[in-house]
């Protein structure tokens, strides 16, 4: 029957039976995955498997190798890629390249035996979900945390049989996830599940985590950390292939080099500009520093430091966010920048102790199988633990114009929104499988976007402290490649941080530390940001006077968070339709 197909492509009728196929073969690979890991199938928003913890022992993640390798075998023979519609296609290579990438680093990477971090999840993150975000009734939550809280015995055993040999900076943030993990399970974990018949159940069950838990500290502590000698670099070859895998932006590791010196350069010239003029302002009466590389430095450094010093107080840091939320939500409608999801699900909270280590802030959207559940915004605070000069240069790095940058990426108009826009997708693979490239870069692209049309009126000491941001971004992509690739050491890392990048020294050790944890991840906020630019510059160019910003943003959305080398066709297809 086939052949009366036209050359074009195939039938309306074809491509809806095909396609229907392939989200039938989808869905029936998330079953199976998520019984094997229904800690995962939480995160995402499938509740069917809350009650239950992986089995982490290594024949049970065989087994894990196995279906992703028997999957990506049988992906082509259930599904008949010409017959599908062009999104068909488009979802049939996002799947079959997470297939790929999954296996990959199931084959190159051994995180159960050299990251203890990812144990962590397990002992924590599978039971906070269910209480922060799940949308079962309040008892089956509990329920589910109680039966997931009695199989913690087993995850830490799985822990202590697979470690080896951990790179130290793996270790030592798990250590501190372990301790906030144990003071969530003493006090946190009530005022979560809030007035329940099980409340005794849950004590009992509680005592028992923490007693766990500190068993497993010493474990951490004593046993692990003499013999956490581990290396952390990937080396050039694994990473420029993982890197080549996570993209998927038909973009090698050393373009994406070329394409951030580059842009560093630029962004540095514009700073100095930004900075001259606001010179006066900050230091009425002082001579300019002269105009050569050290001087310009000199001016960006001083004139930073001096923006700085106009932050808020850390038990303030929630409300100053929920604020800046309100303002940019105002702006954002009155300018018609993209229409705002309704209702507004994105709940602002302080992160909790067991996930602070490597961030400030972090979005948590409503999970694509559960789009009606809550998003919170977790902003962290300075840890307890920390002097007044360390607290202080926290608060410098996060003043109140950074506060703003910082909403605007996690937020409004940055990630909650764009979940948000994902989660009404109707097909289930781009809402699961979302490239983290086109998230960061969606979330990095609308810092620069809402200065440029209005917001903060001008502010130049906004619009720098914007370009700091945005020059993380491109560093981070440098950081990446030299730490894994070109053996670069702390200090001189330290140094392209605090000189190059004009970062607090708190700051920059933290993201070392990420850098040493997340290879190839760091990179995408950079060539997200860069293929969302220079496509909104193209189709700008071609629609001239045509061309409406809310309306194009709102197409780039509409497209899901597909890889990047599929928006240009997305974008344009959809501005064909009415808005």
């Amino acid at each position: 029957m086939a052949a009366w197909l036209p050359a074009a492509g195939p039938t309306p009728v074809f491509a809806q039976a095909a396609d229907a196929a392939l989200n039938a073969f989808f869905h029936q690979y998330l079953d199976a995955m998520f019984r094997q890991r229904p800690t995962e199938a939480t995160q995402l928003g499938d509740h069917r498997f809350d009650g239950a913890l992986e089995d982490l022992r290594p024949e049970a993640r065989t087994a894990w190798l196995t279906l992703v390798r028997q999957t990506l075998e049988a992906l082509p023979r259930q599904v008949n890629y010409e017959t599908l519609s062009r999104p068909g296609r488009i979802d049939f290579e996002i799947f079959r390249d997470e297939l790929r990438r999954t296996l990959w680093l199931f084959e190159n990477t051994r995180p159960f035996e050299e990251d203890p971090r990812v144990y962590n999840t397990y002992l924590s993150d599978s039971v906070y979900l269910l209480l922060s975000q799940s949308t079962l009734p309040r008892e089956a939550n509990v329920s589910n945390c109680l039966a997931r809280i009695a199989q913690f015995p087993r995850v830490v055993a799985a822990a202590k049989a697979s470690l080896r040999n951990p790179p130290r900076v793996l270790l030592d943030t798990a250590i501190r996830q372990n301790r906030g993990a144990i003071r969530f399970y003493q006090s946190d974990l009530f005022l979560l599940a809030g007035n329940t018949r099980q409340r005794d159940a849950l004590e009992a069950a509680a005592r028992q985590a923490v007693a766990c838990l500190e068993d497993y500290q010493a474990y951490l502590e004593q046993d692990l950390r003499p013999r956490a000698n581990g290396e952390w670099r990937l080396g050039r070859d694994k990473f420029a292939r993982k890197l080549e895998l996570t993209l998927d932006a038909g973009q090698t590791a050393d373009q994406v080099l070329a394409d951030a010196q580059a842009e560093y350069e630029r962004v540095v010239r514009e700073m100095f500009v930004v900075a001259r003029q606001l010179w006066s302002r900050c230091f009425p009466g002082r001579a300019l520093p002269p105009d050569d590389a050290p001087g310009r430095q000199a001016t960006i450094r001083q004139v930073l430091a001096h923006v700085a010093r106009d932050h808020g107080k850390p038990e303030h840091l929630v409300r100053d966010v929920r604020a800046a939320v309100a303002q940019l939500k105002r702006f954002i409608a009155a300018a018609d920048l993209v229409r705002l999801p309704e209702p507004d699900r994105c709940r602002i909270i302080e992160m909790p102790e067991f996930q602070r280590g490597n961030s400030t802030a972090y979005m948590n959207s409503p999970p694509p199988l559960d789009p009606h559940a809550t998003g919170y915004f977790a902003v962290s605070p300075p840890p307890r633990d920390w002097d007044a000069a360390r607290v202080r240069s926290y608060l410098e790095e996060y003043n109140r114009h950074m506060l703003h940058i910082l909403t605007i990426h996690e937020a409004f108009p940055g990630h909650y929104v764009q979940y948000e826009y994902a989660n009404r997708q109707p097909s289930p693979i781009r809402r699961v499988l979302a490239s983290g490239v086109y998230v960061e870069g969606w979330a990095v692209y609308t810092e620069q976007m809402l200065l440029d049309q209005g917001y903060g009126d001008g502010d130049l000491a906004l619009r720098l402290t914007q370009l700091k941001f945005y020059l993380r971004a491109v560093v981070n992509a440098l950081l990446d490649h030299h730490m894994h690739c070109n053996r670069m050491t702390d200090d001189a890392a330290l140094a392209l941080l605090t000189e190059g990048a004009f970062q607090s020294e708190g700051e920059a050790r933290l993201k070392i530390i990420r850098a040493k944890q997340s290879s190839a991840q760091l990179s995408t906020y950079f060539v997200g940001r860069m293929a969302h630019y220079r496509l909104r510059q193209q189709i700008q160019r071609e629609l001239g006077d045509a061309f409406q910003l809310g309306r194009y943003h709102e197409a780039v959305l509409d497209c899901g968070p597909v890889p990047v080398k599929h928006m240009p066709e997305g974008v344009r297809e959809r501005l064909k339709q009415p808005r």
